[in-house]
């Protein structure tokens, strides 16, 4: 009879907490690729007549609702009708009430990227002449709150059930089939399928919330599940439930048939059938991560997706693998400890796996980084070299589990021919000891003739003979005798399983290296969250930052070299008040000696890249020689600003210089 395997809680507890653990370390905001890269009408102009339509251009496809995009008037009231169009390629427009009065209207947008992360942000224009303006800042926002807490605790549950489940039935098929019959093993596959299960349903109720209003209340929302079923990550999570039935399956036949199967060619097709099976399904689990997230956009996806495949699957296959060997050494009975030869196999995986890391890791480092100095100057670059560095660390502690494992085969072989020998004294002592059958036969030969034949007489006459008392007594004696020597043989074992240095050596090294796992996963997740290397280091053109004082102007001094004739001089710019709202700015441009001097053309833009707010364009008016001004430029927000200022000495010579500062 098949019994039920259930996981204990204990396991899918250490589970939650390790994914908790993932979370707390390598939180980091949402990495969004999408970027408002155009409008109409632009950011921070004053249109004197109010326009019909408002557009915006973003830099690779969008998803959008009906409250995606709003427009709100200098009251706080929303005056666009209609949901959102797209219009063609990237660029989506929404139409405006008529009559619109003068004052500053704010844009607002709530979409999400192709990759599946929520991009919010707004921006400003004024009809007539600038006025106040409010823009709300309380409430849920998308991508945030509770309810974006919840979802990443979700990604990051389902990636740790992902690796357990794949890594750990990895171990027992490719590396220790005895390993089918082993409970702490089975629990451990089992509950690696019901974490990834039950996150997997948890992240599609939290979908539609995490994307629109970020709500608590909205996740239930029927009506929000049927737009995320809809949408690319909605079928991609519906094609994981998929497959984790299907997973489901092979896990039944593993911990079942298959381990109850002797070694045999039937046994061998069973491990190749389930290979195969398990390999696919595998592949498709990973699969519906790399066709909803960062894999699926950008520089060829077409090549990225399946590379991100063969990373995940090299992934769970070492971690996991690690992980299941280290409870085989922690957690398998006395009687059928992990052997050497098992070891070495997971040493040969876990050597191809890191290898396929390493191959696929590079590919990624480029198309995610896209220069050498991204690894030192961006956060993804410094995180991308931590992770390398963990690699190097978990290698080298492989290194010294393979030196205890040649021991443990040593030693192991001793011990075998050590139990061999114990068998065979066993043996010839149980054959020199008379039975309890043989001792009674003895005894009864010096009894009387007459008690002999009177005896003889009795079985003869007795046409059923029943159970003899003393047969009675012998066997449940026999069966007592046969536990206790059971007991202590299982006894003997455990002692010499846990006094084996080899042993001991190499379960030390293991958990060494699963605690390093353990902060290697961390920064990994931490990776996937951050934004690419290629992208922060395009925002990273400033020279410095500089940080406006809390009453007062901001001024800027920013040198360029157009390379052609007078083409060297100081940009100096000067905000008023530097806060968010209204703000004049004033434009200077020197020679390197101090005097001003008039360029053909300088303009002004700013960019709130935490929010995805700008760039803000800003034409400034020439006044006199080398001064140039703008009344009203409406900044929405208080930020670290990247102020950029293009100079244009001639008709072919012209220059982008830029700084950071923080604004309000």
């Amino acid at each position: 009879m098949t019994r039920t395997i259930t996981p204990r809680p204990r396991t899918l507890v250490l589970l939650f907490l390790a994914a908790l653990g993932t979370l707390l370390a390598g939180a980091a905001p949402a990495s969004a690729h999408a970027a408002l890269t155009g409008s109409d009408p632009a950011q921070g102009v004053v249109v004197q007549q109010p326009p019909a339509r408002v557009s915006l251009t973003f830099s690779e496809k969008v998803a959008m609702n009906g409250n995606s995009l709003r427009v709100l008037d200098p009251k706080g009231k929303p005056v666009q009708t209609g949901a959102p169009d797209n219009v063609r390629g990237t660029t989506y427009s929404v139409r405006l009430k008529g009559g619109l009065g003068k004052g500053t209207y704010t844009v607002t947008y709530e979409v999400v990227s192709a990759d599946s992360h929520p991009v919010a942000g707004a921006y400003t224009f004024s009809i007539g002449a600038p006025s106040r303006t409010v823009v709300s800042g309380s409430g849920p926002t998308v991508g945030g709150g509770v309810v974006g807490g919840l979802y990443q605790v979700g990604r990051y549950v389902s990636y740790a059930g992902y690796i357990v489940l794949v890594g750990g039935a990895a171990f027992v098929l490719l590396c220790w089939r005895r390993g089918a019959g082993v409970r702490a093993l089975q629990r451990l596959v089992v509950g690696g399928w019901l974490a990834l299960t039950a996150a997997t349903l948890w992240l599609l109720l939290l979908r539609g919330s995490y994307t629109t209003t970020g709500k608590v209340a909205d996740v239930f929302d029927l009506g929000l599940l049927g737009q995320v079923l809809e949408t690319k990550p909605g079928a991609a999570l519906v094609s994981r439930l998929l497959l984790l039935a299907a997973a489901a399956l092979f896990i039944a036949v593993l911990f079942g048939t298959y381990q109850r199967r002797e070694e045999g060619a039937e046994k061998r097709d069973l491990t190749f059938g389930l290979g195969i099976g398990g390999l696919v399904v595998a592949a498709g689990l990973a699969t519906s991560w790399a066709m909803s997230e960062h894999a699926s956009v950008g520089l060829q996806p077409g090549i990225a997706m399946p590379v991100d495949v063969v990373h995940l699957l090299a992934v769970a296959a070492w971690l996991g693998g690690l992980t299941a060997l280290l409870v085989a050494l922690y957690r398998a009975p006395a009687g059928t400890p992990v052997e050497a030869a098992a070891v070495r196999r997971f040493s040969r995986l876990a050597f191809g796996s890191v290898v396929a890391l390493v191959a696929t890791g590079v590919y990624q480092s480029w198309r995610q980084l896209g220069s050498w100095s991204a690894f030192t100057d961006t956060r993804y670059g410094q995180l991308l070299l931590a992770k390398i560095a963990l690699v190097a660390v978990m290698v080298g502690l492989a290194s010294v589990s393979r030196r205890w494992t040649g021991r443990l085969s040593d030693q192991g072989a001793e011990e075998e021919r050590a139990a061999a020998e114990a068998g065979s004294e066993k043996e010839s002592v149980t054959a020199a000891k008379p039975t309890a059958a043989q001792d009674t036969a003895a005894r009864g030969t010096g009894r009387a003739d007459t008690a002999g034949q009177e005896r003889a007489t009795a079985d003869a006459g007795a046409s059923e003979p029943g159970p003899a008392p003393e047969d009675s007594g012998d066997s449940r004696r026999a069966a007592q005798l046969a536990r206790q020597r059971a007991a202590v043989d299982t006894a003997r074992r455990k002692r010499l399983r846990d006094g084996d240095a080899g042993r001991f050596g190499l379960r030390r090294s293991v958990l060494a290296e699963a605690a390093v796992a353990v902060v290697l996963l961390a920064v990994t997740t931490a990776l996937t969250q951050t934004e690419p290397g290629r992208t922060e280091q395009e925002a990273k053109a400033a020279t410095g930052a500089v940080t406006a004082p809390r009453n007062g102007s901001l001024s800027l001094s920013l040198p360029f070299d157009t390379g052609g004739a007078d083409g060297k001089g100081v940009v100096a710019l000067d905000i008023d008040p530097a806060h968010a709202g209204a703000n004049s700015l004033h434009l200077f441009v020197r020679k390197p000696g101090g005097q001003l001097f008039d360029v053909p053309e300088v303009k002004i833009a700013l960019t709130l890249e935490a929010k995805k707010i700008g760039p803000l364009s800003v034409a400034p008016e020439h006044i006199t020689t080398g001064h140039w001004s703008a009344d009203g430029v409406q900044i929405p927000m208080a930020g670290d600003w990247k102020v950029e200022v293009t100079v244009r000495t001639s008709d072919i010579d012209e220059v982008t210089v830029s700084k950071n500062a923080q604004i309000g």
